[in-house]
């Protein structure tokens, strides 16, 4: 009883250790954003003619715009360290494995956010732009401007992991292709109810938003395909060394 306590306790302070490291690179990420947020205004806002509405919204904008993307810059820092305080619960294969695929999950994040950033965003945009100015003339917020860009860009990045988390589940023996084939269907319903979610309630912003996240399922389903295989084979060739 006493060696379990110890054992809790332990637990505990090591994650406490990883929330005040991972909450400290955040806050470190968060002043130097501030500090260089005029430089990232013109990139961010590609010179439109955005207003403010009032001195706070000066505050809440900068202070979120900062707050996101120190966010984005933190999560490998933070995926880091949730790896290395999981570490001790996993076998070597697991933590091999896991510890493989940190790289390509800083770099799916980043290719979503990119593709949400110079497709989703610019294309959606400017045809909702468009399709106001038939009727209206349209004057936009700068906080109207940057809600939106956000909600374009930062679920792509997390949505761009959905491969690599079927690999990986297909990896430690969660998941198998068969599996994942006969949910597909389901797995299509709920990205079209994550599409109609993340775009304005227009029938070409889903189409353009669910055709590439339909797409990212099925190179899941191919990826967990040859995972699956390669650790057939593994665990096929291990028995005969034996």
């Amino acid at each position: 009883m006493e060696n379990s306590e110890q054992t809790l306790v332990e637990h505990l302070t090591d994650l406490r250790k990883v929330l005040i490291r991972s909450i400290f690179f955040f806050l470190i990420c968060f002043i130097i954003c501030l500090l260089f947020i005029n430089r990232l205004i013109p990139v961010l806002s590609n010179h439109y003619d955005l207003v403010m509405l009032g001195p706070l919204d000066v505050i809440r904008l900068y202070t979120g715009i900062a707050g996101s993307i120190s966010l984005g810059i933190s999560l490998p820092f933070i995926a880091l360290q949730a790896w290395i305080f999981i570490r001790p619960a996993l076998n070597d294969k697991e933590a091999k494995v896991s510890v493989m695929f940190i790289p390509a999950i800083i770099m799916s994040f980043a290719i979503g956010l990119m593709f949400g950033l110079f497709i989703v965003f610019p294309t959606i945009y400017g045809f909702l732009m468009r399709l106001g100015e038939i009727n209206f003339s349209m004057m936009i917020t700068a906080r109207e401007y940057f809600s939106f860009l956000l909600m374009s860009t930062i679920p792509f990045g997390f949505l761009f992991e959905v491969p690599l988390l079927l690999v990986f589940l297909t990896s430690i023996g969660v998941v198998t292709p068969d599996m994942l084939k006969s949910i597909r269907k389901y797995a299509y319903l709920i990205l079209a109810v994550v599409s109609a979610l993340i775009t304005p309630p227009d029938f070409f912003s889903q189409i353009l938003v669910l055709i590439p996240l339909m797409s990212l399922y099925e190179l899941g389903v191919l990826l967990s395909r040859i995972s699956f295989k390669r650790r057939a084979a593994v665990q096929e060739i291990q028995p005969n060394e034996a």
